[in-house]
């Protein structure tokens, strides 16, 4: 049976080219103000939930690494060297996805400064100018931190400890006896030279292996010594990711 649709079941159209309606009244404000602030609190956690996959996967890696290299004193050093570099491979990565996180981050603590916490306990005159701020920032999104600062702040939050470990570990592995095919231990390291000839990888000597290992743990050093010049949402508030 045909029967001819009326306006309400068809709806109301807008005009061609108009966008939909804008909020009227306050209640309706307020109401678009709350499923705005729930949806970038799931923005803000879906990619917090990626960031902590990846530190994750890296004390798995750490700890696999570890529990190969010194179950038994014949494995090869190499094992930790591979380690450092995955460990690097999984904070770029990390260090990327931090950038969209305070993104999202920086919109939602905004929301709740300006906001919440002016409803909660009101401070002097109410401010438009942190919904000016996200407003320029849903309009033209961009990320708030260089991608060599979101290098540093992963790798003073969690990453330096576990560089730490494995170079002990490594330490550790490079200053041990080796073990003979036989089965028989060789003499004790005792020094340097010893080290070295412990040290090497293939067909690279120590000496170069352990230069490398330096600078390496050198610009470790630097990114975790490190400072922003400008905290950012980080000035407001002790408690950061």
């Amino acid at each position: 049976m045909n029967a001819e649709l009326s306006p309400l079941t068809l709806g109301t159209e807008m005009p061609e080219g108009q966008g939909p309606p804008l909020p009227q009244t306050p209640q309706e404000t307020i109401n678009t103000i709350i499923h705005y602030y729930r949806g970038e609190i799931g923005r803000m956690a879906g990619w917090r939930d990626r960031i902590d996959r990846t530190s994750n996967w890296a004390i798995t890696v750490v700890a696999a690494m570890l529990s190969v290299s010194l179950s038994t004193p014949s494995s090869h050093h190499g094992v930790l060297l591979f380690a450092m570099l995955l460990i690097s491979l999984l904070l770029l990565i990390e260090a990327r996805r931090y950038r969209f996180f305070d993104v999202y981050r920086a919109r939602v603590r905004q929301l709740e400064r300006g906001y919440f916490a002016q409803i909660l306990a009101p401070e002097g005159t109410s401010s438009a100018k942190w919904s000016v701020s996200i407003a320029n920032s849903l309009r033209k999104p961009a990320f708030l931190m260089s991608y060599r600062g979101a290098l540093c702040r992963r790798l003073q939050r969690n990453y330096c400890w576990m560089y730490l470990i494995l170079l002990l570990a490594w330490a550790l592995k490079i200053s041990s006896p080796k073990i003979a095919t036989t089965g028989e231990t060789f003499d004790h390291v005792r020094s340097w030279s010893d080290v070295m000839e412990n040290a090497a990888l293939g067909p690279v000597p120590g000496w170069a292996v352990a230069i490398a290992v330096a600078l390496f743990y050198g610009a470790v050093l630097y990114g975790s010594i490190r400072r922003e010049p400008g905290a950012g949402e980080l000035a407001h508030g002790e408690v950061h990711v």
